[in-house]
């Protein structure tokens, strides 16, 4: 394995409310993550972009406004 490959441990989201995108984010544990959002916003869901990646290149979706097809689940 190579040790300067970054893990592929991040994943991106749009909380959905119905049909409308309400929130995007990043995480490392989607179902911990849509707990949490559940709590003040009951009924809401995570649905998942794309796939796995880097923090890093996450973080960078996230900034330039989080706008990619979902990844149907």
């Amino acid at each position: 394995m190579d040790l300067n490959m970054e893990n592929r441990d991040t994943y991106k989201y749009h909380l959905m409310k119905g049909r409308r995108s309400i929130h995007r984010g990043i995480t490392n544990d989607l179902l911990s993550r849509e707990a949490e959002h559940q709590i003040i916003l009951p009924g809401v869901k995570i649905r998942q972009v794309g796939r796995r990646t880097t923090r890093e290149a996450a973080l960078k979706w996230e900034r330039e406004g989080g706008k990619r097809g979902y990844n149907r689940l």
